[in-house]
């Protein structure tokens, strides 16, 4: 389905996101293709994949991974609503890895020429495309800290307070305060580098301590923010930048 304007697309209304010119929106129209729906579980990109789409994700949760020969599975990274999917395999010939749905999504496609046509003909875009580039080097070396540094307690801790705070940013919390968390510990336990065993040992621990409250299976609540980041080591405050949308 073509969907909405991107004038019309409801993320732009969040405050998370940075505002867009008229023409930088004009262009990013003129490159959007359709949106499309994928169900929970859906590989939206395969790994290896020759000329693999660029999205936007609108709505739901996805992961990027790597997976060795043997079937054992690296999740690189969780993606959120306003991310933007592909970057990295316009700059390969082939996919690096692996893009699939955590929850059923809605993504923005756009044409496979796009990062070049922005280049050409936007170079404010094309800052907001580095950008966006850069912000997930640093992504990727703080994941690095914490697997190379953190303890299992300490990683766990990291990662749920980021997820938390970005969720919070795109007020994705149901009325009570709780937030729908599609990874189960299977997920956590391939993002962490853990094993089940590991992963469900520290859940638990983080829960005793009360750091986080699962009210239901796929509920996550923080009561203490703050506490929270001190068990993951994680300098606080921390203030969640305002990001580009394509």
């Amino acid at each position: 389905m073509p969907g909405p304007s991107c004038a019309a697309c409801p993320l732009r209304a969040k405050s998370c996101f940075q505002a867009v010119q008229g023409p930088e929106l004009a262009l990013i129209d003129q490159l959007k293709q359709s949106e499309l729906d994928f169900p929970a579980g859906a590989t939206l990109i395969a790994e290896g994949a020759e000329e693999a789409p660029l999205y936007t994700l609108l709505a739901g949760w996805a992961y990027r991974s790597k997976q060795l020969p043997d079937g054992r599975r690296q999740i690189l990274g969780v993606l959120l609503p306003g991310d933007f999917i592909g970057l990295q395999q316009r700059m390969s010939e082939r996919s690096p890895h692996a893009v699939r749905a955590l929850s059923g999504v809605r993504v923005c496609s756009f044409q496979r020429d796009a990062v070049r046509r922005i280049q050409e003909r936007m170079p404010s875009l094309a800052m907001d495309l580095t950008w966006i580039a850069a912000r997930g080097e640093a992504a990727v070396d703080d994941h690095l800290l914490s697997v190379g540094r953190r303890t299992a307690f300490e990683r766990l801790a990291t990662t749920l307070l980021l997820l938390w705070l970005r969720a919070e940013q795109l007020e994705l919390r149901l009325p009570d305060g709780s937030l729908p968390l599609p990874l189960t510990q299977r997920h956590l336990a391939d993002l962490l580098g853990l094993s089940l065993v590991h992963t469900n040992r520290n859940m638990r621990a983080l829960v005793r301590q009360g750091l986080v409250v699962v009210p239901a299976d796929g509920l996550l609540r923080v009561p203490d923010e703050a506490a929270l980041a001190r068990a993951g080591l994680v300098r606080w405050p921390l203030a969640l930048p305002q990001r580009p949308l394509i």
